[in-house]
């Protein structure tokens, strides 16, 4: 029999609140909306081969992406859940160039929120785990006025909430306040979160590498060396390790996360920072992995500690099992102090 109590996702958080008196309830207000958003968007993923959400929807994202018509579903649905709370100043989304305000006629509140909706949809077609990423800040402007771009582009190390959702086998809400990691799976039967893993900590070391390594060619030396050398049998360093890429990011963190091992997105001869988003990827979850005892790194420095200049900029990043995160900043430093090209 199970050990982990029957916890639902409202009953945790309030428990939780009740742990800090000073805490006034608005973050856990928060997160109850952000749950709902994630409940129907689950209902919409499940049943996409059946409904014409399928496909591209005609546009492009300000990545100059096409979108799926699902990623335009799950953007709306998370403005139309948490536009309204009165617990937010402003929002920022991956699938939209600008900041979003909270409408005049609601109350604005005194957090931020940014999100990638739909993380992975280019694999929705294929019926592959896709997800969504969100992170909380405080604001920093004044309370008397609307939101900024000022509020949205904070260092990750302030943070104070992150998560994400991931729809696959069953639907899963993942999220840390900064101390501790819990996840949460969905009950269809019931409409709710439960409590299904604990306190999540990441080994310290894995065995499982996650990279696309059809871009080896243009990848840093460094990394060139670490992968090989990963693939090089050694008992003693429980080499080699295996190659698990999906291509979600959520889904190939999130099983990393579970079993530990490294997931890679670097900079290359062709995109020298790297692909993905690091207000809407990158940030989440890098303040995840640090708080179930893992480490995230752009190959020099700490994710959370780099300082954004624009909304949708991109970062280097490499994220997984503490050891083996500092073993790829090991084979870099190397690599550049021999001047290897």
């Amino acid at each position: 029999m199970s050990n982990t109590p029957f916890m639902t996702l409202e009953r945790y958080i309030v428990d939780q609140e009740r742990r800090h008196p000073e805490a006034t309830g608005e973050l856990s207000r928060l997160l109850s909306d952000l749950s709902i958003a994630a409940k129907i968007i689950a209902r919409e993923t499940t049943k996409a081969g059946l409904i014409e959400i399928l496909g591209f929807s005609g546009s492009t994202n300000v990545h100059g992406e096409s979108q799926k018509v699902l990623d335009l579903y799950a953007h709306d649905m998370l403005f139309k859940a948490m536009d309204h709370g009165g617990h937010l100043c402003v929002m920022a989304s991956e699938e939209q160039e600008d900041i979003i305000h909270i409408p005049k006629q609601h109350r604005i509140g005194k957090y931020v929120l940014l999100f990638d909706p739909l993380d992975g949809s280019s694999n929705i077609d294929a019926n592959v785990s896709i997800g969504t990423i969100f992170s909380i800040y405080t604001r920093i402007s004044p309370d008397d006025g609307p939101g900024t771009l000022e509020d949205c582009l904070q260092p990750g190390y302030k943070q104070i909430a992150a998560g994400y959702v991931i729809y696959g086998s069953s639907t899963m809400l993942v999220y840390t306040t900064g101390s501790g990691v819990h996840g949460f799976t969905l009950d269809p039967s019931v409409g709710e979160f439960l409590l299904s893993h604990p306190n999540i900590k990441t080994p310290k070391k894995g065995r499982i590498y996650s990279i696309n390594e059809g871009n080896y060619k243009y990848w840093h030396p460094g990394i060139k060396r670490y992968i090989k050398w990963l693939q090089e049998e050694d008992q003693k360093t429980s080499r080699p390790y295996s190659s698990r890429y999906i291509g979600s990011m959520v889904a190939d963190i999130h099983r990393n996360l579970l079993y530990g091992g490294i997931f890679l997105y670097p900079g290359d001869s062709r995109n020298p920072q790297g692909k993905l988003r690091l207000m809407y990827e990158c940030n989440p979850m890098a303040m995840i992995i640090e708080a179930a005892g893992g480490r995230a790194s752009d190959g020099y420095k700490r994710i959370l500690d780099i300082q954004p200049t624009s909304l949708h900029e991109r970062a280097p990043i490499i994220i997984g099992s503490e050891e083996d995160v500092l073993m790829v900043e090991k084979f870099i430093a190397e690599a550049d102090l021999n001047n290897e090209d």
